[in-house]
């Protein structure tokens, strides 16, 4: 019997790889279920198209090229014809066609942010050597090479790199230039890419950047959701779960409005400040992710936060936990909470005994006198 592949992986932490080759891992959390799951693409499209298939009032149509909208006439424009357009929601990526139409009409504002650091995929065929339950890094400050694991043993590598320079994308345009850079970057890498130079040569440059935009709705004829609203760049992992969010809400929703207009509405106002935060969090993720993992004090800072959250599970969940492993806390909150918390860790790390021991007495009145109960059931 041919065996099923799993759908999804179960990630327990970060694997960092230093530059003499050491690796350490950094777990996500502390309990057994707090771990990222790696999903491929393809697999996750199938489940979520055959599971539309179940309703009988849901019709699909493929090979169907949405170009934009056209709220005056209010009709939704496909390559070869036109449709109605109230009410639609489109979700048509981080480049969106009906966004597109809708601010170059200028019933939108649309500000893209671009990063000045781009990505290129690659390819660690199945080989024994890494660990498959973990995202693998190679942080070499300003720059770096992650790898995911896919459910056939092999691992997706992408380079993250600055567009220009003489440390970016535009300096490695012939086979020695790649091959001295990955050997002078990513010694123990190398021998497990076995098809890297020809991969990198012709692998497509992708862009990264954030999407604002306002509003997302244009009266109850057209709301935008996920990317096409508000796409983010990948380094938090919540982009899919962002846009699942947004639908959850909008569902919650839907009971409460009597028209589209206010609906969409109400929805914007929901999600906005949350989609705004995670968006911002995502940024701010890269930096740790490329720059500060291997410090000295982000894994002191981060210990001691996984101290803190075992001594107040009730008020102290370190801000990557509040993020990837509770979907009651709004992104917003956690933005917020986490603001708080990184000020007290800088101060409990600054006030350790001479044995690098955390003062107990201080950790429980800053947390105490800084951060509300969370009122959740912890197991």
């Amino acid at each position: 019997m041919e065996r099923v592949r799993p759908l999804l992986i179960p990630m327990r932490g970060r694997m960092v790889h230093d530059l003499s080759g050491s690796v350490s891992l950094q777990p996500y959390g502390q309990r057994e279920e707090e771990v990222i799951y790696s999903v491929g693409r393809a697999a996750l499209n199938r489940v979520l198209i055959e599971e539309a298939a179940h309703h009988p009032t849901v019709d699909m149509r493929f090979e169907q090229m949405c170009v934009g909208a056209d709220p005056e006439r209010d009709v939704l424009r496909f390559r070869d014809h036109e449709i109605a357009l109230t009410p639609t929601i489109a979700t048509d990526g981080a480049g969106s066609a009906v966004r597109t139409s809708l601010a170059t009409a200028q019933r939108v504002s649309v500000r893209e942010e671009w990063l000045d650091h781009d990505y290129k995929e690659l390819t660690i065929p199945p080989n024994g050597v890494l660990d498959a339950n973990s995202l693998h890094i190679w942080p070499r400050g300003g720059f770096m090479l992650i790898a995911l694991p896919n459910t056939d043993g092999s691992f997706t590598a992408t380079l993250f790199l600055a567009r220009t320079g003489p440390n970016g994308f535009a300096s490695l345009n012939t086979p020695s230039a790649v091959e001295d850079f990955f050997r002078r970057e990513f010694p123990d890498a190398v021998p497990l890419m076995p098809e890297l130079t020809s991969e990198f040569l012709t692998h497509p440059q992708g862009q990264l950047g954030t999407v604002y935009l306002h509003p997302w709705h244009v009266g109850g004829s057209l709301l935008l959701l996920g990317d096409a609203a508000h796409a983010i760049v990948p380094f938090h992992g919540q982009g899919m779960n962002a846009a699942f969010e947004d639908c959850y809400a909008l569902d919650a929703l839907l009971d409460q409005h009597d028209t589209w207009e206010s609906l969409f509405a109400a929805l914007a106002r929901t999600r906005q400040p949350n989609t705004e935060a995670i968006a911002a969090m995502a940024l701010e993720n890269y930096t740790e992710m490329r720059d500060t993992v291997l410090e000295p004090a982000f894994v002191r800072r981060k210990a001691i936060a996984m101290e803190l959250e075992r001594r107040f599970p009730d008020r102290f969940i370190p801000r990557y936990s509040m993020v990837m492993f509770h979907p009651e806390i709004p992104y917003a909150e956690a933005q917020r909470r986490g603001a708080v918390q990184a000020q007290i860790l800088i101060e409990l790390d600054s006030r350790r005994n001479a044995a690098g021991q955390l003062d107990a007495a201080l950790a429980e009145r800053l947390v105490n006198e800084h951060l509300a109960p969370l009122h959740q059931s912890r197991d």
